[in-house]
């Protein structure tokens, strides 16, 4: 061996490894192919990214959308294809301004109506720019009709709903004229025409828009988009017009906006952006780049991370190595939900000139475990896509409450001020579940013997007797999936000994729906002067004031009882002797009653040229049901004859038969109903 070969130098490179444990360690490629994907959302199902556009059927359960096979499929694919080829989609490219779009389909929402509900609800008060009632607009008229809309998509398999909400959507010059150049580009790019109508919402820090779309095309077809469109396509051409309008977002305007992002307590982009970046959730800042771009986005990422070590979700292990904690997005999320509402129930109360603690605040995860009572202040959709309402409740306990989820044919009479009752979910048996345990014989019931039964009996309204059975036979398949119930053939099924009791085990497990019962639709101030039986009156007859609380609302209700005492004693209905005790007439609330009903039935009666007359107690009151009158004593129904009508305490197993006979029996101050004009079926 010569003496160069035994001086060369002969390197041998090995693994490089980090001073830091985890922190430096090279990115696997499935990590560095998963953040590719992201970037660029490749049209491979297998690879595409995890989408925010929600999509729900039925039953109202999110699900993602455009995954599977049927991404390919739809209208609107071809733009989607296109998207791809050119290399993916741009709403996210530098410069293009952010537009928020939230989409949803609902199966069969014009034959249960859910789709009238949820129109009504988007034109509610308080929603357009000037506080006023939202204005219902389509295509081609500035104030379209809401009930022919309704009636063209009644038989519609399905329903779109969109929401389209611009970051910079204050500075949008028209937003009506915006979306409908929204929907002529969606138009052009599904190759149909749509019939949609809209309504615009000034009520929030960012203008938006709500869209309902008929799932109809221009052929009458079934609509069909694409699922990569709804997740998509949408956002991208709403991002194409508003930076058409507005110009592109220049570097200092997004680094302020970046800027704002970083004390927020909700999950920020820049949060989204250190989430993807992440390995292993380490984040490795260290190495400061030369670039000036990455360097303010460096800054940014690090003096959020100080944020949210204070918060304890996020731990520094060496100078500018950073690990993320797993509870850091949805922390963020639920403390942004949470901002959100609290920010609402602010914004409500200051509406009535009111302001509250926020420490009073209490925000129920679902229904109430002890009733609450108190005055509506605030009424709107717990989801913005659906039917749901949210109801915040100014208590006479001195708290203000947050119930969320609320069936809206429940609170379809309370108005903002109206006092009502919220308490637990209802848990009580059905009585189909009460009929089927009493018809089975040996633990089998038959459908066949019940409805023999059903004949002979002849009780059904309507003497739809197939369709009562029916209606039970399907109560057993639910009971049945969740293996309640056994299916023998198509005439047995075995119940068990214990059915009633487990079956209302079932319905309290799955019902979410608080109860909610209109104490009085009036406000206090309304409820103070009026001739009729108040919910005052009945606190006012009540011994026990210990649930009025000494602050909020439980001090205004005191005062208001104050004054409503004093009105009975003008009004001769109550005395005070020299002691100061106050004694009331006898039979006060049925006196009060009798005297608002007599007045507004001489109203109405002028009205529609009928006489009226009184119904006496234990009176069987027959006729047509034409309609209701809601007076502060409660709701009454008009029931009219050839001759006269009358005013008959309401209930709701009344409300689907207006126009037709029904038979009431009145007692004291409710009444027990009969359907039909020969029915013996009492309710």
């Amino acid at each position: 061996m010569s003496a160069d070969d035994e001086n060369r130098f002969r390197p041998k490179p090995g693994r490089i490894r980090s001073d830091t444990p985890k922190a430096g360690r090279t990115k696997s490629f499935l990590t560095q192919a998963k953040k590719l994907a992201r970037q660029h959302q490749t049209a491979n199902p297998k690879y595409a990214p995890r989408l925010e556009t929600r999509t729900a059927a039925k039953g109202g359960k999110a699900s993602r959308s455009a995954k599977g096979p049927g991404v390919r499929r739809g209208r609107g694919a071809a733009f989607v294809h296109a998207r791809t080829l050119s290399g993916g989609w741009r709403h996210s490219a530098p410069g293009m301004r952010r537009v928020v779009v939230k989409t949803r389909y609902v199966k069969d929402a014009g034959r249960n109506g859910r789709s009238a509900a949820h129109l009504r609800y988007i034109q509610r008060d308080g929603t357009s720019r000037d506080g006023e009632r939202g204005q219902l607009y389509s295509a081609t008229e500035d104030r379209a009709d809401g009930d022919a809309f309704l009636d063209r998509g009644r038989e519609d398999p399905r329903q779109f709903r969109f929401i389209v909400s611009p970051e910079d959507g204050a500075d949008l010059t028209d937003l009506t004229a915006h979306t409908r150049d929204l929907m002529k580009q969606i138009e052009a790019d599904l190759g149909t025409k749509l019939d949609w109508v809209a309504v615009n919402h000034h009520n929030t820090g960012h203008p938006h828009v709500h869209v309902i779309v008929r799932g109809k095309d221009d052929l009458g077809e079934n609509l069909v988009i694409n699922g990569d469109y709804l997740a998509n396509g949408i956002r991208e051409r709403a991002s194409e017009l508003t930076t058409l309008e507005l110009g592109p977002v220049t570097e200092i305007e997004q680094a302020r906006k970046l800027s704002d992002e970083i004390d927020q307590d909700r999950f920020t982009r820049i949060d989204r952006a250190m989430t993807e970046e992440t390995d292993d959730r380490f984040l490795d800042l260290r190495h400061e780049p030369n670039e000036p771009r990455r360097q303010f986005n460096r800054a940014l990422r690090l003096r959020r991370l100080a944020k949210l070590e204070k918060m304890g979700l996020a731990t520094e292990h060496a100078p500018g190595v950073w690990e993320l904690s797993e509870r850091m997005e949805p922390t963020l999320r639920e403390m942004g939900e949470r901002g959100d509402i609290i920010r609402n129930m602010h914004k409500a109360l200051e509406v009535d000139g009111m302001e509250r603690d926020p420490l009073t605040f209490h925000i129920h995860d679902g229904p109430p475990e002890t009733p609450i009572v108190g005055r509506v202040v605030d009424k709107y959709l717990s989801d913005e896509l659906g039917e749901n309402l949210t109801l915040v409740v100014d208590g006479i306990d001195g708290r203000t409450h947050h119930v969320a989820g609320i069936d809206p044919a429940r609170v379809e009479d309370a108005r903002i001020g109206s006092i009502v009752e919220i308490g637990p979910a209802d848990t009580g048996q059905r009585p189909s579940d009460q009929t089927i345990a009493a018809i089975a014989e040996d633990g089998v019931y038959r459908p066949s013997r019940h409805l023999e039964r059903a004949k002979f009996e002849g009780r059904v309204p309507g003497s739809d007797y197939e369709g009562y059975v029916d209606a039970h036979v399907r109560r057993l398949e639910a009971l049945r999936r969740v293996g309640i119930v056994e299916r023998i053939d198509a005439d047995q099924w075995r119940i068990p000994e214990d059915f009633e009791s487990r079956a209302a085990a079932y319905d309290a497990g799955r019902n979410r729906q608080a109860s909610v019962r209109v104490l009085s639709a009036f406000d206090l101030e309304k409820q103070i002067g009026a001739d009729g039986a108040t919910w005052l009156d009945r606190r006012l007859l009540s011994p026990d004031a210990s649930d009025l609380a000494p602050a909020g609302f439980g001090q205004q209700v005191r005062e208001a009882m104050d004054r409503r005492r004093e009105h009975h004693v003008e009004q001769r209905d109550a005395t005070r002797s020299r002691e100061g005790r106050i004694f009331y007439r006898r039979n006060l609330l049925a006196t009060l009653r009798e005297r608002e009903v007599a007045r507004v039935g001489a109203e109405i009666a002028e009205g529609n040229g009928l006489p009226f007359r009184a119904a006496t107690d234990g009176e069987s009151v027959s006729g047509r049901f034409t309609g209701t009158a809601q007076l502060t004593s409660g709701k009454f129904a008009i029931v009219e004859k050839s001759h006269e009508f009358t005013l008959v305490p309401w209930r709701p197993v009344i409300d689907r038969q207006l126009g037709r006979e029904v038979t009431g029996i009145v007692q004291g101050g409710s009444a027990s109903w009969k359907i039909g004009r020969q029915n013996e079926l009492s309710i």
